[in-house]
C-alpha cells in the first residue's frame, strides 16, 4: 500500500476506536474510491501516490459542490455534512495556495508562454503550463478564473 491509503486507513481504524462516526464514515468513502480507482479497468492495479492523492482531491471536490447544491437548497442539515466530510478529507490534501499565490503563478505562467500577446485565446497554453503546478493545491476553476482575469485585462 502507498502512504497516503496507509495513512488513511490507519486513521480509519482510530476514528472506529474513538467512536467519531463523521470521521470513520468519510475515510471509508474515500478508501472506498481509491479501491475501486484500482480494480477500474481490465486489471488491478496499485495506484501510485500521486493517483491516491487524485482520488482524494476529487472526493473533496465532490464534498464541496454537494455542500454548495444544499446550501442553495436550503438544507443546512445536510450541507453541514458535507461540510464534515470535506473537513476531513481536507487534512489529507496538501497545504491550499492563496490567491495571491495564485496570482503570481499566472503571472509566471504567462510570462513563459508567452500568452500575453494571444489574448483570451492564449487561456488554453497558460493552463497547460498551471495544471501540474497547482494540482490538488487549488481549485481548478479559481486558477482558469484568474487566468482569463489577467489575459482580459
Amino acid at each position: 500500500m502507498a502512504e497516503l491509503k496507509e495513512r488513511l486507513h490507519s486513521d480509519m481504524v482510530a476514528s472506529l476506536k474513538a467512536r467519531d462516526s463523521v470521521r470513520t464514515s468519510t475515510l471509508r468513502m474515500v478508501l472506498t474510491a481509491i479501491t475501486e480507482a484500482e480494480v477500474a479497468g481490465k486489471s488491478a492495479k496499485e495506484l501510485t501516490a500521486e493517483q491516491e492523492l487524485d482520488v482524494v482531491v476529487k472526493e473533496a471536490k465532490k464534498r464541496r459542490e454537494a455542500e454548495e447544491a444544499y446550501t442553495e437548497a436550503g438544507r443546512s442539515d445536510l450541507a453541514e455534512k458535507e461540510h464534515a466530510e470535506a473537513g476531513v478529507l481536507a487534512e489529507y490534501l496538501p497545504q491550499q495556495l492563496g490567491a495571491d499565490e495564485i496570482a503570481e503563478l499566472v503571472r509566471q505562467a504567462i510570462a513563459e508562454t508567452g500568452a500575453a500577446e494571444l489574448g483570451p485565446r492564449g487561456i488554453g497554453k497558460v493552463m497547460g503550463v498551471l495544471t501540474p503546478k497547482t494540482k490538488g493545491k487549488a481549485d481548478g476553476g479559481a486558477v482558469a478564473a484568474e487566468v482569463k482575469r489577467q489575459l482580459t485585462a
